[in-house]
C-alpha cells in the first residue's frame, strides 16, 4: 500500500470540511474523486501532499507514519526531516498549472530533481527531455510558459511532477482551467500513464474519463465519502441516492 489515510478531520475555524474520512490507495490503482463543488475533494488532496494539516487522524506512506492522533489530542506530524522523505513518495499536478514563468519548460523540469534531490544536472536534463518527448512538447523545451497553450503548460506540469520518480501522481482538476480541445490533450496523457500502471489519485469533473480509467471511484459530498467502488456500479448502479442524484444532475 503507498498511501493509507484514516479518520481525517478537517477544520477552517468552525467549520469542518472532512468528517472521518479514510483512503487507502494500492500501488498500480487508479482512483478517481468525484463530486460537487466544496464538497472537500481538493482539500483531501491537499492534506494527502501535506499543504494543509489535518486536525485529526492519521497519514501514512509506505507504511511510514507522516501524522497521527494521540488519544484526545491534536494530529502531530512528523520532523521536517521526515516529511521532506515523505514528499519524495508523491507528485502534485496543479489545476493552474503553478509553472515558474521565468524558467524555461526544460528547466521547469528538471529543476527540482536537481535543487531538491541533488542529482546530476546533465542526467536531469536527459531525463527531462526523455519525459518532454513523452509528452509531445520537445519541441518546446527551450520555450516559457507565456508561449504555451493552457494544454501544453499541464503536460509540462505532469512532465515536472513525474521527474521526481514519485510512486503516487496526484491531479487535482486537472482539466478544469482548459478548453474542451485541450482537456482531450491532458486527459489522453493521464490515460496512458494509467495505462503503464502510474499510481494516481485524480479528483476530477470528467465523469465518462473517470469511469473509464478508474480502478475505483470515490464519491464525496459535503466532507464525507457517500460511496466508494468499481466504477460501473458507481457510475451505472449506485447505492446511494445522493449519488444518483449528483450523477443525474451532472448528465443533463
Amino acid at each position: 500500500m503507498i498511501l493509507e489515510m484514516k479518520n481525517i478531520e478537517k477544520h477552517f475555524e468552525d467549520c469542518e470540511v472532512l468528517h472521518d474520512i479514510s483512503l487507502n490507495v494500492d500501488n498500480g490503482e487508479v482512483v478517481s474523486v468525484i463530486g460537487p463543488s466544496g464538497s472537500g475533494k481538493s482539500t483531501l488532496l491537499r492534506c494527502a501532499t501535506f499543504l494543509e494539516k489535518i486536525d485529526r487522524g492519521s497519514i501514512s506512506y509506505k507504511g511510514e507514519t507522516v501524522a497521527h492522533t494521540p488519544d484526545g489530542e491534536k494530529a502531530e506530524y512528523v520532523s521536517k526531516k521526515d516529511i521532506a522523505k515523505a514528499k519524495n513518495y508523491f507528485g502534485l499536478v496543479f489545476q493552474n498549472f503553478n509553472l515558474f514563468p521565468h524558467y524555461s519548460v526544460l528547466k521547469n523540469v528538471m529543476d527540482a530533481p536537481v535543487t531538491v534531490q541533488k542529482r546530476d544536472r546533465k542526467e536531469a536534463e536527459v531525463e527531462a527531455m526523455k519525459l518532454l518527448e513523452k509528452m509531445g512538447l520537445s519541441d518546446k523545451a527551450m520555450a516559457y510558459p507565456c508561449q504555451l497553450s493552457g494544454g501544453q503548460k499541464q503536460r509540462v506540469a505532469i512532465a515536472r511532477a513525474l521527474a521526481m520518480n514519485p510512486d503516487i501522481l496526484f491531479f487535482d482538476e486537472p482539466t478544469s482551467a482548459l478548453d474542451p480541445e485541450l482537456t482531450g490533450e491532458v486527459l489522453k496523457i493521464i490515460r496512458r500513464l494509467a495505462d503503464e500502471k502510474m499510481t494516481m489519485v485524480i479528483v476530477t469533473h470528467e465523469m465518462s474519463f473517470a469511469r473509464a480509467v478508474s480502478n475505483r471511484v470515490i464519491f464525496m459530498d459535503g466532507g464525507y465519502i457517500v460511496e466508494e467502488g468499481d466504477p460501473e456500479d458507481v457510475f451505472g448502479n449506485p447505492k446511494q441516492e445522493r449519488t444518483r442524484q449528483f450523477l443525474q444532475n451532472y448528465n443533463q
